[in-house]
């Protein structure tokens, strides 16, 4: 049963570095939100461009930090592709708190919805969200956190993974650099030499006109 019903020839320096800012962007937000009971879903959207990666951690509020959260104070949660696939991501059902990860294989819109799970009609649940979003690690399938040391190691795979990236993407658009000035250059060549051909045309053919009118008025002696 689907508890979230949803509608739902010039220098390339300058593109060169806006291409490795974009490759390096990383954002970070964090939200805290009210769940209701009985009400509809609550849904968050994040347009993601290919290979780029989204890890999200959420936690309900424990306002009484003397005392446990209830155990029937819980949520759902289903992370989806919205547009293109509609395809579901990560879904987690009657938590307190979890994490979802993954790699966008597609440039679309994706949509991380809420809904609580709680018996309690008089409840409302207050939910911390941290959202990161970045280039991806390829090929890192575990993204838990453990310990200080799994943090700095993730980390360091992480950076080195983007550099990687970068440095597969200056060298595509240095390979395109290149193809184009030689294509100017090409370029170049052949209007030289329709100009030459136009000059030559056009001066042989005064040259002929001016003969012929020569030799006509000669006939005439006109001349």
């Amino acid at each position: 049963m689907n508890m979230f019903g949803l509608n739902t020839q010039k220098s390339y320096l300058p593109f060169i570095l806006l291409v490795t800012l974009l490759l390096i962007s990383y954002s970070a937000q964090s939200i805290r939100f009210e769940l209701s009971h009985g009400k509809d879903a609550r849904c968050f959207s994040e347009d993601l461009i290919k290979n780029s990666m989204i890890v999200g951690n959420y936690s309900i509020v424990n306002h009484n930090k003397d005392h446990p959260l209830p155990p029937d104070h819980t949520i759902a949660v289903q992370v989806s592709t919205h547009g293109v696939t509609n395809a579901i991501i990560y879904r987690a059902d009657n938590i307190q708190l979890g994490q979802f990860a993954f790699t966008a294989y597609e440039t679309e819109q994706y949509l991380m919805c809420f809904m609580g799970t709680t018996d309690d009609s008089n409840v409302n649940l207050s939910i911390d969200l941290d959202m990161r979003t970045g280039v991806t690690t390829l090929g890192w399938p575990n993204i838990a956190k453990r310990s200080n040391v799994d943090r700095m190691v993730h980390e360091v795979q992480n950076l080195h993974e983007t550099a990687l990236s970068i440095q597969e993407e200056m060298s595509y658009l240095l390979h395109r650099n290149t193809e184009m000035l030689e294509l100017n250059w090409i370029t170049d060549n052949r209007m030289f030499l329709w100009i030459f051909v136009s000059y030559f045309v056009t001066f042989s053919v005064t040259g002929l006109q001016l003969w012929h009118l020569r030799t006509f008025f000669r006939k005439r002696k006109l001349i």
